[in-house]
């Protein structure tokens, strides 16, 4: 008997075992002194399950729950730094941030127009929201319940149901229709989405691409000639680029071409006298080093980008060059780049251009950069792609492509009368019958804007030009020789659908319209096309560029936000107003792959001391000038970033989580959700948070 008066099993259980086994019983004793656990070496399965029970004790579950609330606040202490960090940096913004002012007639009545339907959303959510109070509620299964005169008590309650009766009667019909004509553009939008990203699809299960028939650049003169590479001539135009003329140039002087079948010209428009002498002296840093380079600046600036082509293009020693191939200031082809275009055009006599695809050394800089990529990777491996199998057409981009020279002056030349002078090339040669080619395998690296502000500029001319050379350029297609369905193409899918109706359903419908349907519920949206439709289609815009998956929501809610922008410019462009024939050159960070960089230290390392012994030309002399000024120059410290408040983003982020509020009167929770986070993210483009940087 135990002392308690029990019978202690442990001291007879030790005897049986010890006298059947050898081995000695293991005893644990437990922290609690009031019991004791007594592990046996072969127990009884009438013990066995007591013995388990008795293992999951108190304190083992008391570490559990506390690991579990451990997360929880872990969780909940994120959520508020990041909540915390978000509300600094709007304070920020909102006491050192300067409120955008270069705005145009047609942009502060595009302002005025946003602000009086804003008025008007917080005048309505007003009115619901007292009647809703006052528990007047007449939508009930979203039907319009008038109440008998009877019901109606007070001066208020009547004023309520005449606003209901002439909102039923004359302002949901209008909103109503508007909403129908926009969904139908909508679903055609849509279509054509599709079609092209089945088309990429066939190409890619098919392994459809352009092929180089034999070895077109191989000479069957005497071994080691030349004469099988055709003379092309490089251009590199640039305005002020300090941050990135290096790399261009660089780039363009290591094309593996033989030197005497290349020229590089380097077109320099730039208005400041000492990034013009750096630009000089990079110049001759290469063409000391055996490059066939030259330096070309123009004393009447006229006609922006087309103007210094066309420039360029009428000196006399261009008759003797076959292709021209254009880069930008920050573009960095490999040194392969010309092996892999230039034979294409052998044995193709109908070939103008054969364009390579854009990759981006910063994409992942921040979330803006993230969000570019994922649209031109579908411009790229999607519609131009599909455009050069199956049309051969597509709009030059204006950089990175090769083009035949006679096409060029057989279309016209180079004109002023647009800012998308490569666009209207294009249009002129496909017109004369001349055929394009796209590599989509062909890379040349970039740089995507940065900052909110470049990328806005950007696109305000990416989506004004394209408007406005399709009013001078309507009359040219309807009267030329091209095929009806080519004629078709450039008018309703080229121009119309993807330049005009696309920014316009954008801004109209899911900026416009679906907020004014929270406050005219008589004018309803259906979900399909809110929320599962769109969702779709930004899932087949990410394909291309399968690692942003996770900012699929992010990319979806930035582009709806973006059409305010767009849609503004194509107005701008539509009716010829003063800001469609405006360039502004995109700011630039001057950034390189580590691989450019790495390669460009080691060849700087080999050449500078056989640079610095060359003879004492001009051209050296301004090299060495610039490589004095660069060791003696002190590091300035970096200029404070000043970041714009955007008037009218700001205006649809209120006017969105205004609507957003009135959702939630009418339950309807997944309308709430999207104008929630649609506002919050014109709240951050208008506040111009969108360019932080990424950790």
């Amino acid at each position: 008997m135990g002392p308690s008066g029990t019978i202690d099993f442990s001291k007879w259980w030790v005897k049986e075992s010890s006298s059947s086994r050898k081995g000695n019983p293991v005893v644990v004793t437990m922290e609690n002194p009031n019991y004791s656990v007594v592990e046996i070496d072969a127990p009884d399965s009438a013990f066995q399950p007591l013995d388990k029970e008795r293992g999951k004790n108190a304190k083992q579950f008391t570490w559990l729950l506390l690991l579990k609330a451990h997360r929880v606040v872990g969780g909940l202490a994120w959520l508020g730094n990041s909540l915390c960090s978000l509300l600094h940096s709007v304070k920020k913004r909102l006491f050192l941030g300067h409120v955008e002012t270069e705005m145009s007639a047609k942009a502060r009545f595009l302002f005025r127009v946003i602000l009086t339907f804003l008025v008007m959303a917080l005048a309505f959510l007003s009115f619901e929201l007292v009647a809703h109070f006052k528990g007047w509620h007449y939508f009930q299964n979203h039907n319009l319940h008038l109440p008998e005169a009877s019901e109606i008590t007070g001066w208020f309650h009547t004023a309520y149901v005449r606003w209901l009766e002439f909102r039923a009667d004359y302002v949901a019909p209008p909103i109503q229709s508007l909403s129908t004509f926009c969904i139908v553009l909508f679903l055609i939008q849509s279509v054509d989405r599709i079609l092209l990203c089945l088309g990429c699809f066939w190409i890619k299960f098919k392994k459809i691409k352009p092929v180089i028939d034999g070895d077109p650049l191989s000479s069957h003169d005497l071994e080691g000639s030349n004469q099988g590479y055709p003379m092309v001539l490089v251009q590199i135009p640039m305005c002020n680029e300090k941050e990135v003329y290096e790399v261009s140039i660089s780039a363009a002087s290591q094309l593996d071409w033989p030197k005497d079948r290349l020229l590089i010209q380097v077109l320099d428009d730039s208005d400041d006298e000492s990034i013009q002498w750096l630009i000089k002296g990079e110049v001759s840093k290469w063409s000391q080093r055996g490059v066939n380079i030259i330096y070309r600046h123009r004393k009447f600036r006229t006609g922006y980008k087309a103007g210094n082509l066309k420039s360029a293009m009428s000196c006399d020693y261009i008759k003797d060059y076959e292709f021209v191939a254009i880069f930008d200031a920050d573009f960095q082809p490999n040194p392969d780049f010309l092996k892999q275009t230039v034979p294409h055009f052998k044995g193709n006599p109908e070939l103008a251009l054969v364009q390579a695809r854009w990759a981006f050394v910063n994409k992942d800089e921040n979330l803006l950069t993230r969000l570019q990529n994922v649209n031109l990777c579908f411009h790229f491996e999607v519609e131009q792609q599909v455009n050069g199998v199956f049309l051969n057409f597509f709009g030059f981009n204006g950089t990175a492509g090769v083009w035949r020279i006679k096409a060029l002056e057989e279309s016209g030349g180079w004109l002023e009368r647009t800012t998308v002078e490569d666009m209207d090339i294009a249009v002129r040669a496909h017109l004369n019958g001349w055929k394009f080619i796209f590599l989509n395998d062909v890379k040349v690296l970039c740089e995507l804007p940065e900052s909110y502000e470049a990328y806005r500029k950007q696109q305000h001319r990416w989506h004004s030009g394209p408007m406005q050379l399709f009013r001078l350029c309507l009359p040219a297609i309807i009267t030329s020789k091209i095929a009806f369905w080519k004629k078709t193409n450039l008018i309703f899918l080229f121009f119309l659908l993807r330049k005009l109706i696309l920014p316009f359903y954008s801004f109209t419908l899911f900026c416009i319209i679906l907020p004014l349907t929270m406050f005219v519920p008589e004018a309803e949206l259906p979900i399909w096309v809110i929320c599962y439709i769109p969702v779709f289609l930004s899932f087949l815009n990410i394909l291309p560029a399968p690692k942003s998956f996770p900012f699929i929501v992010p990319y979806l809610l930035f582009e709806n936000t973006m059409s305010v922008t767009k849609f503004n410019a194509m107005v701008s462009g539509l009716f010829q107003l003063g800001s469609s024939y405006e360039w502004i050159v995109t700011k630039k960070a001057g950034r390189s792959s580590e691989a450019d960089l790495l390669a460009a230290e080691e060849r700087d390392s080999k050449a500078m001391s056989l640079q610095l012994h060359r003879g004492a030309s001009d051209s050296g002399l301004s090299e060495l000038n610039k490589i004095k000024e660069s060791q003696e120059a002190v590091p300035k410290p970096p200029v404070k970033k000043m970041n714009k408040i955007y008037k009218k983003e700001l205006a649809l982020a209120f006017l969105l989580l205004t609507a957003a509020v009135r959702s939630l009167l009418s339950a309807q929770g997944m309308h709430f959700y999207y104008l929630l986070f649609q506002g919050v993210s014109f709240l951050l483009v208008g506040l111009d948070l969108i360019g932080e940087q990424m950790n």
